[in-house]
């Protein structure tokens, strides 16, 4: 799973199959912004969870 860019952030998901735990690190250019947290079930978190936290984030801080 590769990261998602939109509007100048690149959005880098990252996630634990046995915690069943995931992030989404959020940059703008080279610059760390914040860590996006998330929950998922089964052998890896779904590509379409990942773009609707990216969407719903772009969508909060008007990117």
């Amino acid at each position: 799973m590769g990261a998602i860019e939109r509007s100048g952030y690149r959005f880098v998901p990252e996630y634990s199959v046995i915690g069943q735990n995931g992030a989404i690190h959020v940059y703008n250019r080279d610059h760390f912004i914040e860590e996006i947290k998330f929950q998922f079930s089964g052998k890896f978190p779904e590509l379409d969870q990942i773009e609707d936290l990216v969407d719903e984030y772009c969508n909060q801080h008007n990117i």
